[in-house]
């Protein structure tokens, strides 16, 4: 008798498929002779025809050669190379729909890796964007030559081909604008560009960032090493041409490595930083700071933790993975103390910085790992009513879960760009704790991104 398993997909076969779902990466997801099947680019409720691009021991990747039944929510990409670049997943999808499968891409992570009941769980609907366009503040493409023009822009989706990007629809205009300058001012003055295979050249990467509030910008030039032929005159140019740059930097990263930024930074003219607004908090955003990448909804992502923190004024508060202090400030008006880390001993300097220059004394920031500051502090006497978690892709660290566990806050305030780890935590965490709800946020539209904000209590 043939096990469920052993019915395999051939290479190249060509089969009908019902799109079922949308996937964790933006891809249709349907089922052939149980098989899973991922297809990029089909969309739910839709037939397709598609050949078997890949065969993998517990599932198949296709691709679409036909559609039969065309879903009612997909449109024309907005974008010409949106299907070589690869950057954005989902702008086939009509956007207040991307907001609903969003939702959905939640509530699959829950129940794939919890044992909760999700029937009695609050998923909210996913808040979304008045414009969904031009929202990204910063940009970081690489550079190459191709029959003597210079390109810049991404490499294609599951290649190293450079598809030159001139314009992006997800990009903020004025990064766009500067990066298409200084593109010219390298092409005009003949800087040699760097060669991935060869090694040889001088600039890697042009990033560009600007203070979407105070439209301040930032251009840094990534170079393989610290001389930079025509420096002057790069710099001239580029301040004759764009008089809104506030500062230009220089970062140098001499490594075979898929790394943007190394070590050393060299600041070139103007400021090391630019300024930018959040609300009432300015920050001062330098080449290596991290700060989110779409200011409009990351208004919206703080205040619904501020909403889910719901404080007196009496709490004391953990800001775990607080980077340069954003989140803790933001609640460090209605707190009694807001306490927080970070292993980037740089974003620490920077969130003191931000601390005193707002006026914030109820404040404490130190360098080092959440799990292992967080049992020091609880030895000494200061234990927190409130901790906030905004962590990387890959989830809590176990350590800091079970240290949750043992410290038992009152409120867990679980910020998360990745549902599947966000969910495998909240498992985690399900001993002693509920889920009171989930607040989705789109960060990055027409991506298959989705934030949440997960207020959970103990029980």
């Amino acid at each position: 008798m043939k096990t469920e398993a052993s019915i395999k997909i051939e290479p190249k076969q060509t089969f009908p498929l019902t799109i079922k779902r949308l996937g964790i990466n933006g891809e249709g997801v349907g089922y052939f002779k149980k098989q899973v099947v991922f297809v990029p680019g089909a969309l739910p409720g839709e037939e397709v025809v598609v050949e078997a691009t890949k065969i993998h021991p517990k599932y198949a990747e296709a691709r679409i050669k036909k559609i039969r039944i065309r879903s009612p929510h997909r449109v024309r990409p907005l974008c010409p190379i949106y299907e070589q670049c690869g950057g954005c997943q989902l702008q086939h999808l009509a956007y207040s729909q991307q907001l609903k499968e969003k939702r959905d891409i939640v509530i699959q992570a829950l129940e794939r890796h919890t044992k909760l009941t999700l029937e009695k769980l609050d998923i909210r609907e996913t808040i979304g964007m008045e414009n969904p366009w031009g929202y990204r503040n910063k940009s970081s493409f690489q550079v190459g030559e191709k029959d003597g023009k210079l390109l810049a822009g991404l490499y294609g989706l599951n290649s190293h081909q450079l598809i030159n990007i001139d314009q992006c629809a997800v990009q903020h205009p004025q990064t766009t604008e500067a990066t298409a300058v200084v593109k010219r001012i390298l092409q005009d003055l003949h800087i040699p560009i760097y060669n991935e295979k060869t090694r040889k050249g001088i600039v890697r990467t042009i990033v560009t960032r600007v203070g979407v509030q105070t439209g301040e910008l930032q251009v840094v030039l990534i170079t393989s090493q610290k001389e930079l032929p025509k420096k002057e005159l790069i710099i001239a140019k580029i301040q004759k041409r764009l008089p809104q740059v506030k500062s230009i930097v220089q970062n140098i990263n001499g490594e075979k490595t898929s790394l943007i930024f190394g070590e050393e930074t060299v600041n070139l003219a103007g400021e090391d930083f630019i300024q930018e607004t959040l609300g009432d908090l300015q920050f001062e955003l330098s080449a290596r700071t991290f700060f989110q990448l779409n200011p409009a909804q990351t208004l919206k992502l703080y205040n619904e933790v501020k909403k889910a923190a719901d404080l007196t004024g009496t709490e004391k508060v953990l800001d775990a993975y607080c980077g340069v202090g954003t989140i803790g400030l933001w609640l460090a008006d209605q707190a009694a103390e807001v306490r927080g880390m970070d292993v980037i001993p740089e974003s620490i300097e920077d969130a003191k910085k931000n601390a005193k220059r707002h006026g914030f004394t109820n404040t404490k920031y130190v360098p080092g790992k959440a799990e292992e500051v967080l049992p020091k502090w609880v030895n000494k006497g200061w234990k927190p009513d409130v901790v906030v978690v905004d962590p990387p892709r890959t989830g809590l660290d176990s350590q800091l879960l079970q240290t949750i566990l043992q410290v038992k806050p009152k409120k867990l305030i679980y910020v998360s760009c990745n549902p599947s780890t966000l969910a495998k935590d909240i498992q985690v965490l399900s001993k002693n704790y509920d889920v009171k709800y989930i607040q989705p946020v789109d960060m990055f539209p027409h991506t298959s991104h989705v934030e949440c904000v997960a207020l959970i209590t103990r029980k």
